[in-house]
């Protein structure tokens, strides 16, 4: 009995490699673009957050039951939200490589241009990836 398994060819693995890294790409700069998506409402400042969780720990002496598990939480999101205000998104890396496969990856998966505007890539981003309003 002949074993009738098939073998890709190298341009088709070179193919599925080429989709990963652009579906990669594409991946990275939309998480990024969300990540820095400016919040409604009033901005939180590091300062505002520490007085916050200052005012937190003083209460939580007093506090006991349901109000202190809330408490609790409070602290554990709002540490979590300092940690975030810290760290910025450098779009440079993620916006060069996301240039490079867009237009490879909306012509593949059938994107227009009005959908990536939609979702929130600058129009110079697009332009610059060779995307146009007619493409």
């Amino acid at each position: 009995m002949a074993s009738d398994k098939t073998t890709m060819s190298t341009a088709h693995k070179a193919a599925l490699a080429e989709g990963r890294a652009n579906g990669r790409a594409v991946r990275d700069y939309l998480e990024a673009l969300e990540a820095t998506k400016p919040k409604r409402g009033r901005k939180r400042t590091p300062e505002s957050v520490k007085k916050r969780l200052e005012t937190i720990e003083g209460d939580l002496a007093g506090a006991s039951g349901v109000k202190k598990v809330q408490l609790l939480q409070e602290r554990r999101d709002l540490t979590g939200e300092l940690e975030n205000l810290s760290a910025t998104v450098d779009l440079t890396g993620v916006e060069t490589a996301f240039i490079k496969a867009a237009k490879s990856y909306s012509e593949n998966k059938s994107i227009a241009y009005a959908t990536w505007r939609e979702v929130g890539v600058p129009t110079d981003v697009l332009k610059r990836a060779g995307l146009t309003r007619g493409s």
